[in-house]
């Protein structure tokens, strides 16, 4: 019986693994572009999105695939987009539009979007388990926290003071310059820098918003008309938003570590 090279064996793991980490964003996106074709009767679109999301959600918990934990953490991620969805499409800034009714809009908003934000916290989470992530190189908690929330402000005030998403890229090369992300798809560790990582995330997230925005998901001022494929800029914003979300889950990694450490040391 012939067996595959062990670097083809690695390679097809790490595709397993990484598809197991993608299984709520994928199942999102695909609802989004199933629910522009499906017959909903009554049910507007946005509110069978909304509901699909919170099933699928319940699923991986209850199945073991996310723990509680975990849950609480997607729930910070969903309430962070939200806040930032609802301010980006007011009535005076208007980056984007959700344009269909919905019984779940909140100040014009679907309650789905935030799911958006929250799929990208699960992948995170999904892979740092699946694939054995491990940190080497990061820099200060303190100078990653302030960092990620100076990304996360400017997305609201640059609508007011200027956009300084690229003097804060250069910071977040700096800073994050000797940070490598190590992981196992089986028995070798591999590692690539952490910049390259939230670049790579952002792209692949710019893809999929193509897509969602070809089927309706949303709009942006430029597709009202006809569809126009998605600003490359966008893919700059959505690595700046993959940096809140990764900070935000390797804090949590780190807490998690001390409360052990300290259980040890009390045993």
């Amino acid at each position: 019986m012939h067996t595959l090279p062990l670097p083809l064996l690695e390679f097809w793991s790490f595709g397993v693994k990484e598809a197991i980490s993608c299984i709520f964003a994928v199942s999102f996106f695909i609802t989004l572009a199933l629910s522009k074709f499906l017959p909903l009767g009554g049910l507007p679109r946005y509110d069978f999105v909304l509901i699909v999301a919170l099933m699928v959600q319940f699923a991986l918990v209850y199945s073991g695939l996310e723990t509680k934990k975990e849950l609480i953490a997607i729930s910070l991620f969903h309430l962070l987009g939200l806040v930032l969805e609802i301010f980006k499409t007011a009535p005076g800034i208007g980056s984007w539009s959700y344009p269909e009714f919905a019984y779940s809009k909140i100040f014009g908003v679907p309650l789905y979007s935030g799911f958006m934000y929250a799929a990208v916290g699960s992948y995170i989470l999904q892979a740092w388990r699946q694939l054995s992530v491990r940190l080497t190189g990061y820099p200060s908690h303190l100078v990653v926290i302030i960092l990620a929330a100076a990304i996360y402000l400017n997305f609201f005030t640059h609508h007011f003071i200027g956009d300084y998403r690229w003097p804060l890229t250069l910071i977040l090369i700096a800073v994050f310059w000797h940070t490598k992300v190590h992981f196992k798809p089986m028995a070798r560790e591999f590692w690539i820098p952490l910049p390259l990582a939230f670049l790579l995330i952002g792209f692949f997230i710019w893809i999929a918003e193509n897509i969602v925005t070809l089927l309706g998901g949303w709009q942006y001022p430029n597709q009202t008309t006809s569809w126009q494929i998605v600003h490359l800029g966008k893919i700059s914003s959505w690595g700046l938003l993959v940096v809140i979300s990764f900070v935000i889950v390797a804090e949590l990694k780190f807490l998690n570590k001390c409360k052990e450490s300290e259980n040890k040391l009390t045993n």
